[in-house]
């Protein structure tokens, strides 16, 4: 017998490690603070900064990596998307994360429905590349759209249709896997022609597989007696595929061994087509365990593709958090709900299914209990509430904080309900109120997450004391402490409780086979890491406090409580669709994710001894991460758990630089407002010098501005000026018609047409509009500096100019979506306890939502009949939202294409920023720009955001962009010309040749003859 390996003590040479790997592999070799602190934790409760992280830039350069390692007895841990819930992903190792480079999907056979991929590629990618075939890998856990295959191999991956295809292990093939100590192979079944030849070559390969037969050989009985025969057993490592009746596949026996065996390079993969039609059925019930004993029933009648169940505690939360309303509607009457999805060759067929199943059961599609879908849009909708679940229970309203620990137990469909009443016992003695219940009940899986005390000691002992009681309890129903996540650190000390002392000295015997040094993954499954050690907070967590600018009213107050709401799931990590990530989407560093940000800003707070980050505020590992974040705000509406980084972001930047010296282009770009307002006593002289030859480069310099970019033009006459030209009478605050049109700094020097034409569409809706008489601004440019002390006085003074309009109640319509979000969020939250700012965040509108929710109901806006091209800006995506606008356009006539290709990339000051301009640019070429160039000639270009329109307009379009309100008062004044009609509006004119060359000259001649002056100056006796 070969005993089970334990944990090594990590003892290795870490500066000739790191040295060897950047000598000698072609891999981004990262040792530093930041890199170690962003990948320190994954979506679990468990923490380990790890070594350092290897990112190979091809499979061939990771196997490098690994022997390098292993020549340094350094421990290894392979990592794709970092969405481990057991602490599969954490490890005090060398991190080496695969999903930057090695994403390739090598070869395809439609014919065998196969093909090969490297281990970094995600599903949702591979899927969309496998398109074209009509064919997919069928598991699709809800992390679909940054899952890796590799986590997937190495987790045994299932999600909602497993019900259909099974678990990763039935859909893997083969596996090319690299053991420590260098044996490189492919494994798969293994015919005994196979294993002949390969006891006959001897070596380290039938070393192996002696091992193998020696583990089975001793083991036969108890493989056969203690798996569990339930569709999701996923705890445990894969003796039962070693079986000879299961052909001795060694591959199958790898898949969810979560990296602590071998690492997998390349997998051969089982496909299936992608399914012609679907419907969905979705039946509600009392409650959760009721629906759960249903279960068996609707087996016995139809084989659905899905069998999910969401119970009414997450319809609560979600309604509490208004998240999924869509999807929550669209639900028949209960408190609990079955959502069974069939899947065929034709609609009929998916149909009849659903329609059989009703008949079967004694209900009726038109009963109140019932909803049935066979649009696919409507389906998605209905799903999205059930695939949700992570994100809405992992942060409740009520702000307990909920953790994994007990998220996956699966036992028999059959016992289904009983188990459920005798966890909710459970849950009632550890008084753990109300967790929700949810899952893939179709296959007994149930999701949960549990309120667990995770910061005293007390909390952490009765965490233990519940895993302990639960993993007993799952045992007597036969089923798996793990029916999806895995074991890893949550789950590995309770196997013996599950599968008994033999089957787990079998798992040690196996992990000696193929990593005697147990340097794969340690502590994991393996000789594990305790339930309870290792906590990413814990009892002797103690992070340190200061004063905040910003009051996170949605926290306690508390920065620490808005850094933890990463909870490591990962949708920022995602390739397309919303806005969240750009510059993840970029540059593919999990540094530049959200969570890589959230990881380092947890580091920051300095609550272990071991933390990554030691300065405090004043780090730049921080600073560095959060320089690429755009402020763009597309985590807070699309993070699961609404992370607000652009906040976090402005909130360090204000400690970070409290009392020193900024860059340059917080005094630029910062101080935006004040410059646009100097501008009035020259405009056309100042564009002159911004566009002058030398001088604008030199200016670009001097004020941190990116020599790629063109400096924006001032218009000649701004917007305030047109007004009072204009001499409108200044209507009564009080006058229900009375509406302020808030000039913010683009729509006034800048793009005045956008608010002249506003003027004009809102008098033609019968609004009388009042402009602020004295200067007033939002603070937005101070704030994404994080020049936050005078942001606040800049606010404090416009709540001042404001007050009448406030006092009376009167709307605010805002044109630049950045500055109305900051009266609906920024400013809120940076001042809390003032009344008027909460006045004006109560009163702000949109352009649209004024026109559409206020406007006389006789009013009809101008009828375009014009397809358009429409971008919405970020800050409009994420607290505004975009309803009003869709209606207006819907009433203008306007068919719409609201792209849904994320952030533009300017995002205000960042594309300007010197250093952010390739960045930039990446992002917009992901796919507004190309969506741009390829928008008929005729159509309208449609984007409200000041910066979006500039991006459009540098980013070698040929087109330019307009504003909602331009395209409305063009509309006023008859039909739009059939090509480019964005060339009626008004914009500042480009500086002419003569004059920008007049303005060199002239700064030349003045630098002069100030420096003769001061020459003879100093000649003088």
């Amino acid at each position: 017998m070969t005993a089970a390996p334990v944990r090594p003590a990590v003892t290795v040479d870490v500066a000739g490690l790191a040295t060897a790997l950047r000598d000698e592999t072609d891999a981004e070799v990262r040792f530093d603070a930041g890199s170690r602190g962003a990948y320190s934790t994954d979506g679990s409760n468990y923490r380990q900064v790890p070594i350092g992280v290897v990112v190979p830039r091809n499979v061939e350069a990771g196997a490098h990596a690994l022997e390098v390692c292993a020549r340094f007895q350094a421990p290894v841990l392979s990592r794709g998307g970092g969405t481990s819930l057991a602490g599969q992903t954490t490890n005090t190792a060398v991190v080496v994360d695969w999903s930057k480079y090695c994403d390739t999907l090598v070869t395809v056979d439609p014919e065998a429905r196969t093909c090969v991929v490297e281990p970094g590629i995600v599903l949702d990618v591979l899927n969309r590349r496998l398109s074209d075939h009509h064919l997919m890998f069928g598991p699709k856990p809800s992390t679909h759209s940054h899952c890796a295959l590799g986590g997937m191999i190495g987790n045994n991956s299932c999600g909602a249709s497993a019900q259909s295809y099974g678990k990763t292990v039935d859909n893997v093939r083969r596996l090319e896997v690299l053991t420590y100590d260098g044996l490189r192979m492919w494994v798969g079944p293994t015919s005994r022609a196979e294993r002949a030849r390969i006891a006959a070559e001897g070596g380290r390969r039938a070393e192996i597989y002696d091992g193998l037969d020696r583990i089975v050989t001793e083991y036969l009985a108890d493989i056969r007696r203690g798996y569990p025969k339930i569709p999701r057993r996923v705890s445990g490592y894969n003796l039962d595929s070693l079986l000879p009746e299961n052909g001795l596949d060694v591959a199958k026996a790898l898949v969810g061994s979560e990296g602590t065996l071998v690492t997998v390079l390349r997998a051969e993969l089982d496909l299936v087509p992608v399914p012609a039609s679907q419907s969905l059925l979705v039946l509600g019930y009392d409650d959760i365990c009721r629906a759960a004993d249903d279960v068996p029933r609707l087996l016995e009648h139809c084989s659905p593709g899905q069998l999910e169940a969401l119970d009414g505690r997450m319809a609560q939360l979600m309604r509490e958090e208004h998240a999924y309303l869509e999807s929550l509607d669209s639900l028949p009457e209960g408190d609990s709900w079955l959502l069974v999805q069939f899947t065929g060759d034709s609609q009929d067929d998916v149909d009849e299914q659903a329609h059989a199943l009703l008949k079967s059961i004694g209900r009726g599609e038109k009963d109140a209990t019932v909803a049935f879908s066979d649009d696919p849009e409507r389906e998605q909708t209905m799903l999205r509430a059930r695939e949700a679940g992570l994100g809405v229970t992992a942060r409740p309203p009520d702000d307990r904080e909920t953790w994994e620990g007990w998220e996956d137990s699966a036992v028999p469909p059959e016992r289904l309900g009983d188990y459920l009443r005798d966890l909710k016992r459970l849950f009632e003695k550890f008084d753990y109120d109300h967790p929700s219940l949810y899952g893939h009940f179709g296959q007994g899986c149930v999701h949960t997450r549990i309120p667990f005390g995770m910061k005293t000691a007390q909390g952490v002992a009765d965490f233990r004391r519940f895993v302990e009681q639960a993993a007993d309890l799952v045992a007597s129903y036969g089923g798996s402490l793990s029916g999806e996540h895995g074991d890893g650190q949550s789950r590995g000390e309770l196997l013996t409780r599950m599968f008994g002392e033999r089957l787990v000295s079998a798992f040690g015997e196996l992990k000696a086979v193929f990593d005697p040094g147990n340097r794969m993954n340690p502590g994991k499954v393996v000789a594990p890491n305790p339930v309870d050690g290792q906590l990413r907070l814990g009892p002797t967590w103690r992070p340190t406090t200061s004063d905040t600018h910003f009051g996170y009213p949605e926290d306690d107050h508390s920065f620490r409580q808005a850094v933890l709401r990463c909870v490591g799931i990962g949708n920022c990590r995602t390739h397309q669709g919303g806005v969240m990530c750009p510059s993840y989407r970029a540059t593919h560093e999990e540094e530049h994710s959200t969570r890589g940000r959230a990881r380092l800003l947890f580091e920051m707070l300095d609550g272990h001894p071991d933390s990554a980050i030691a300065d405090g505020w004043r780090s730049t590992e921080v600073r560095d991460a959060l320089d690429l974040c755009l402020a763009c705000k597309g985590c807070k509406s699309d993070c699961p758990t609404g992370v607000d980084m652009a906040t976090y972001k402005a909130e360090f930047l204000a400690h970070h630089y409290e009392g020193r010296i900024r860059p340059a282009a917080h005094y630029s770009m910062g101080w935006l407002p004040v410059w646009a307002r100097l501008s009035r006593a020259a405009p056309g002289l100042v564009n002159s010098v911004l566009h002058a030859p030398g001088l604008a480069r030199a200016g670009k310099r001097l004020a941190g501005v990116d020599d790629a970019r063109s400096a924006p033009l001032f218009a000649r006459e701004s917007f305030l000026q047109w007004w009072r030209a204009r001499g409108s009478p200044r209507p009564d605050p009080a006058d229900p018609a009375t509406v302020v049109l808030w000039p913010d700094t683009f729509s006034t020097f800048l793009h005045p047409s956008v608010a002249a034409s506003a003027v004009r569409v809102l008098e033609d809706a019968g609004f009388k509009v009042a402009v602020p008489d004295a200067a007033v601004c939002c603070g937005l440019t101070w704030i994404s500096t994080g020049q936050l002390a005078v942001a606040e006085r800049v606010l404090r003074r416009t709540l001042g100019v404001l007050r009448p309009y406030l006092d009376a109640g009167t709307p605010v319509v805002g044109l630049e979506p950045s500055c109305t979000a900051v009266f609906r969020a920024d400013a809120p939250e940076l001042m809390p306890k003032d009344e008027d700012v909460r006045r004006l965040a109560g009163q702000v509108r949109t352009f649209a939502e004024q026109l559409v929710h206020h406007a006389p109901d006789e009013w009809r806006p101008p009828q375009l009949a014009r397809q358009a091209t429409v971008q919405t800006h970020c800050h409009q995506h994420a607290i505004m939202k975009f309803d009003a606008d869709r209606e207006l356009m819907r009433r203008a006539r306007l068919t719409a294409d609201v792209l849904d290709e994320g952030c533009c990339g300017l995002a205000g000051n960042f594309g300007f920023e010197r250093g952010h301009h390739e960045v930039s640019m990446a992002v917009a070429e992901l796919g507004v720009l190309p969506a741009v160039r390829a928008a008929a000639p005729d159509s309208l270009l449609l984007a409200d955001g000041f910066s979006c329109r500039t991006q459009i307009e540098q980013g070698g379009t040929g087109r330019r962009a307009l504003h909602l309100a331009e395209v409305l008062a063009l509309g006023l004044d008859g039909p739009l010309p059939s090509e480019h009609p964005e060339r009626l509006a008004q914009r500042p004119a480009a500086p002419s040749r003569t004059a920008r060359w007049a303005a060199t000259a002239g700064t030349t001649a003045l630098t002069a003859a100030t420096g003769l002056g001061v020459v003879r100056h100093l000649r003088r006796p």
